[in-house]
C-alpha cells in the first residue's frame, strides 16, 4: 500500500476526517499511554474543574491529525519527522472532532512537506499546529 510520493502533492493540497469522540476511546487512550488523569477518567472529580466534565486526552484528539497524515496525505509510506501543537479548547465525550491537514510548503531538496494541522469541533478550532513530513519520491 503506497500513499502519494512527492511529486502528486502541491501546495493547498487538503485532507481530513472526522470521528465522534467516544467513552471507549478516552478509555483505550488511557490504557494504551499510561494517562490515567482523573480529568480524562472520573467525571465527578472533572465536575470539579473549569471543564465540568470529563474531556478527551489532547493527544488522542492529535492522534486524529496522524490519521490523517497516515492514511490520506501524503498516506502510507510518509514518515513523521515532527509536530507543533497548540491546544485551544477541550474536547469532551459526543464531540465530533474534524482532522484536517493542508500542504503548506514543498522542500524538493529534501522530499519533505510542511502541513497545517488542525482539529475542529462544529468548526472551531480545538488544537493547531504544522507538521513536516518527508514524502515518498518516485522509484528510491
Amino acid at each position: 500500500m503506497q500513499g502519494l510520493y512527492f511529486d502528486e502533492l502541491s501546495v493547498g493540497q487538503t485532507a481530513e476526517t472526522s470521528h465522534v469522540v467516544g467513552v471507549a476511546d478516552i478509555e483505550a487512550f488511557a490504557d494504551v499511554s499510561g494517562d490515567l488523569n482523573p480529568v480524562h477518567m472520573d467525571e465527578v472529580f472533572a465536575k470539579t474543574t473549569p471543564f465540568g466534565g470529563r474531556i478527551a486526552h489532547g493527544m488522542l484528539t492529535a492522534a486524529y491529525i496522524s490519521a490523517v497524515l497516515g492514511n490520506q496525505l501524503p498516506g502510507p509510506g510518509a514518515i513523521y519527522l515532527s509536530q507543533t501543537l497548540r491546544f485551544r479548547r477541550p474536547v469532551k465525550i459526543g464531540d465530533p472532532v474534524t482532522a484536517r491537514v493542508t500542504v503548506k510548503t514543498l522542500d524538493a531538496g529534501k522530499g519533505h512537506a510542511t502541513l497545517e494541522t488542525v482539529a475542529l469541533v462544529n468548526g472551531k478550532t480545538v488544537i493547531d499546529g504544522e507538521a513536516l513530513i518527508m514524502v515518498p519520491r518516485r522509484g528510491l
